[in-house]
């Protein structure tokens, strides 16, 4: 609820302006009513939150899939895996992305949603971030090609082989498939993830 309170009080704060005007003041009846406005606005979205999560936990109970809600975001992590070096995403892996947009498209189609790249721990990190751009991309176009989604509401970022977001730290080979991944995270207020910067590739690695 934190990035829901922030907004709440950015946006009193411009209602009192606007409801201020010239006079310097607002009446104490019109500020109620406006916080009583934002409150409700609050827990409608974080009632279609909560909803929206419990019905991608079930759907998605079959596929090697984590599903968590953090601060008005559902993050679903590991959609996708890939083979080392690649970003060619795998037939087995389109069905959850098929469930994925249709759930998102159907319950909240005004939602952002961020697909996020990660490799393994092979190789050096500049070409490890444009590898996991690679992924994070061919993800999305699937999502907006196949499943349906608007191309503006759907976003990518790198996070290469950054340690602190890797599922078996340090593995890469065999061992690091699960680290070769995408995940999506469904933004409710629509805030655009800032991209990592593409960097100029190296030796190839995971």
């Amino acid at each position: 609820m934190r990035a829901y309170q922030r907004f709440a009080y950015v946006s009193l704060t411009a209602l009192a302006i606007g409801l201020g005007g010239c006079q310097g003041y607002v009446k104490k009846a019109d500020f109620d009513s406006a916080i009583g406005d934002l409150r409700a606005n609050q827990q409608k979205q974080q009632q279609e939150i909560d909803g929206l999560t419990q019905q991608m936990q079930q759907k998605f109970a079959q596929y090697d899939a984590k599903i968590a809600e953090m601060n008005g975001r559902i993050h679903v992590d590991t959609a996708s895996h890939f083979a080392f070096n690649d970003a060619t995403l795998r037939d087995q892996d389109k069905p959850l992305l098929d469930d994925f947009a249709k759930i998102v498209s159907k319950n909240y189609p005004q939602a952002v949603v961020t697909v996020e790249g990660f490799t393994d721990a092979a190789g050096g990190s500049a070409y490890n971030m444009r590898l996991g751009r690679k992924r994070a991309d061919a993800v999305r176009d699937y999502l907006v090609n196949t499943g349906g989604m608007p191309a503006d509401q759907v976003r990518t970022v790198s996070y290469g082989k950054a340690l602190n977001r890797q599922v078996i730290k340090g593995k890469s080979g065999d061992d690091g498939e699960p680290n070769r991944r995408v995940s999506l995270v469904v933004d409710f207020a629509g805030t655009q993830a800032q991209a990592s910067p593409q960097t100029t590739p190296q030796a190839p690695q995971g």
